[in-house]
């Protein structure tokens, strides 16, 4: 064999392994599979599920009442690690509508993709921020049906429960227990025109023993349970008798609201 030729083929043999090497390291890593989540909410009464347009509940105050509707959003969802880490959930919605009557949004199918692993506890706003609760958000019904006037600082509700008590000479009233942008008033008189200062009644949710894993492609379900009887006792008690049907434009009682919310949510099953 001529030698030039024989240089040149030993050259050629000698640098395909180099070429492999080369092919392998741009060869696409695979990631991790990740999971999801999906939120179910329940509502119960002292225990037990909600059975609306029944006179069969008695709150701390001692007032004699039934729920008629419950709607809320609940937004910002954060899941947290034992390291400190977080993951808001954002990527598809970061507010979702609940609404007893609509059994669709009783579920809320999470769209981000959830790294695998454990977390620790998971948080909430109970409402929406400031930043994010901006009149003309929402356009379409459910959402729309829960505008808050502009006048009284715009946005949204944050909750509205509805339903009926008795009162101490027995005569069955309505009641609006609505959760919101509170106002502040000079002097004595609720009038919009003494309005000085809005208030922001949304508030932070951390569940208690809401640790659960995530496993690659698959979901993971958790149970979110509202305790509707909790918004009328703990911390403050509250009633009906002296508040009256609304508290929509009384920021002590949105007050005490707010304050009650602590411990109204908890995780249930998680599966």
């Amino acid at each position: 064999m001529n030698t030039k030729y024989a240089l040149l083929l030993s050259i050629l043999i000698g640098s395909l392994p180099l070429f492999n090497i080369s092919c392998n390291d741009d060869e696409p890593v695979v990631a991790d599979p990740s999971g999801h989540i999906s939120l179910n909410f329940t509502h119960l009464v002292d225990g037990l599920p909600l059975q609306k347009d029944n006179m069969k509940y008695l709150n701390a105050a001692g007032n004699p009442y039934e729920i008629n509707q419950v709607m809320y959003f609940v937004s910002d969802v954060t899941l947290h690690k034992s390291d400190g880490t977080k993951r808001l959930i954002q990527d598809w919605t970061d507010i979702h509508y609940v609404d007893i009557d609509l059994p669709e949004t009783l579920t809320w199918d999470v769209y981000d993709d959830i790294a695998t692993g454990a977390y620790d506890s998971v948080t909430f706003i109970f409402g929406i921020t400031k930043e994010k609760n901006q009149s003309f958000r929402f356009v379409n019904p459910p959402e729309v049906n829960m505008m808050w006037p502009d006048i009284l600082g715009g946005g949204y509700h944050y909750m509205m429960i509805n339903g009926s008590w008795k009162d101490n000479e027995n005569v069955i009233k309505s009641f609006a227990f609505h959760l919101g942008i509170g106002q502040l008033y000079k002097g004595n008189v609720i009038e919009v025109d003494s309005i000085y200062a809005f208030v922001q009644n949304y508030f932070s949710v951390k569940l208690p023993n809401s640790a659960f894993t995530v496993e690659g492609n698959k979901t993971r379900h958790i149970e979110i349970i509202m305790n509707i009887d909790s918004w009328f006792k703990t911390p403050n008690i509250y009633d009906h008798n002296y508040w009256g049907g609304a508290i929509m434009q009384k920021q002590p009682a949105m007050q005490m609201a707010k304050e009650n919310g602590f411990d109204v949510f908890r995780v249930g099953v998680i599966q």
